[in-house]
């Protein structure tokens, strides 16, 4: 029996035709693959762009009620995106739900493949091998900077320990500052991060919508990057062209 990437075993009632996806990036990874499986989605799923699907609330907050409704033979989740209470009524209502854990790029291709494989029963898609080339071809870093990553503005909000998003810079030659604090999601006083000792501040667009407007100002010593969330944060087909995007955007 297969099990999601907690250990939970995952029993389906028969072949997969009706999936719901309460992740962004599952949600585009799906709809990229086999489209016609797709019936749910949350209000945060944006991409592909024109994507008509059932919209379901958010990801904190799922209608579970409409979701049951739907009669889905699969739910899509995520163990940090989720929350657990949705994802034990879906299960105490006999939804089957395939839960991920993803904190680095390699546990991401890992993911998504047994994701397709033992939970969507499809074939693995032809962009999931072209990330993996893409970022192996990744230039060797020879300068690793020092980088400080705000996730949150009110109250500010840093990447911690054990991050996918930290680890996608690494690979690109930024290490996260806060790589070794306790929390994954600190908030942190600007004043203490003004003093943190970074070379860099990478500012993404999501969850917090940084700008040249909003975000570098705050940080006048400290050279600014602005990236695209979804290239930093999301596992999917942006993994393709991720590695060169944030790479322009980092200046390397």
């Amino acid at each position: 029996m297969p099990t999601d990437d907690l250990g939970m075993p995952f029993t389906p009632h028969g072949a997969v035709r009706r999936v719901v996806s309460l992740v962004p990036s599952l949600t585009e990874s799906l709809a990229e693959t086999a489209p016609e499986l797709l019936v749910g989605a949350t209000d945060w799923c944006t991409h592909p762009e024109g994507l008509t699907v059932r919209r379901l609330r958010g990801t904190k907050n799922p209608d579970v009620a409409a979701i049951i409704d739907l009669r889905p033979d699969l739910v899509l989740a995520n163990e940090e995106e989720n929350r657990r209470v949705d994802i034990e009524a879906l299960r105490s209502a006999g939804v089957p739900v395939w839960v991920t854990r993803i904190r680095t790029l390699d546990e991401a291709f890992a993911s998504l493949r047994r994701m397709f494989a033992s939970a969507c029963g499809v074939p693995e898609p032809a962009w999931l091998d072209a990330a993996e080339r893409a970022w192996s071809a990744v230039p060797p870093v020879t300068v690793v900077r020092q980088g400080l990553i705000p996730i949150w503005r009110k109250p500010w909000m840093v990447l911690g320990r054990d991050t996918f998003a930290g680890d996608v810079l690494l690979r690109l030659g930024v290490r996260n500052v806060y790589a070794d604090h306790p929390e994954r999601y600190p908030k942190v006083a600007l004043p203490e991060l003004l003093a943190a000792g970074a070379d860099l501040v990478v500012l993404p667009d999501e969850p917090y919508r940084f700008t040249a407007e909003d975000g570098p100002g705050f940080f006048p010593a400290t050279p600014a990057a602005l990236v695209s969330g979804r290239h930093l944060t999301w596992y999917g087909p942006s993994l393709v062209e991720a590695p060169a995007a944030l790479l322009a955007a980092l200046g390397r």
